[in-house]
């Protein structure tokens, strides 16, 4: 098994490609140990000191890493991501919640739901291939009073350039589409 590392723009984040599937649908962000109990890669991962969250695409693992130097974590990754697919072990224990992290959190105006719709295709269909080639997710929040929220996940959190992705490139589109569309805000 040949597994690929990538850079990303945050220079705390690794982009990890094991050649197959992580997770056939959606994506999953864990901050801590604790929200990786339900995957035993995220297990192995956390317990590799210095990785301070993991993140699952669609083909990738994300890991973000804490005052610690790729150079001695590295390694320690690629072998608990190698040992995971080797052992054939699921990537979500059975009984634990789908890989979607929790969405339920939308919030917007009944009149707005066709100015929304019209946002969730664009993030859906311009804006999360690009966000994803980057170790990253962006997903919808709410939109209220001209005002998109977003929130950034994976490699996209916490990195240095995600306000100017944010300002210069998803509200720049976001706007040009949709005149109701004033900003983007992250929460």
């Amino acid at each position: 098994m040949f597994i690929q590392t990538e850079a990303t723009p945050n220079p705390s984040t690794l982009k990890f490609l094991p050649g197959r599937t992580v997770l056939p649908s959606g994506t999953l962000d864990m901050r801590d140990p604790e929200s990786a109990a339900k995957s035993p890669l995220a297990r192995a991962l956390f317990a590799v000191p210095g990785v301070s969250a993991v993140f699952f695409g669609s083909d990738f693992v994300s890991v973000s890493k804490g005052d610690v130097e790729w150079q001695h974590l590295k390694p320690a990754i690629l072998g608990a991501i190698m040992e995971h697919y080797v052992s054939g072990a699921p990537l979500l224990e059975v009984g634990s919640i789908s890989g979607h992290d929790d969405e339920s959190g939308e919030f917007f105006a009944a009149e707005d739901a066709e100015t929304v719709a019209t946002i969730k295709e664009l993030l859906e269909t311009r804006i999360r291939p690009a966000v994803a080639g980057d170790g990253g997710d962006i997903v919808f929040r709410g939109f209220r009073d001209g005002i998109v929220y977003l929130a950034m996940k994976g490699a996209c959190s916490g990195c240095p350039s995600s306000t100017a992705t944010l300002k210069s490139g998803i509200q720049n589109l976001l706007k040009h589409f949709l005149p109701d569309v004033q900003g983007v805000e992250q929460v």
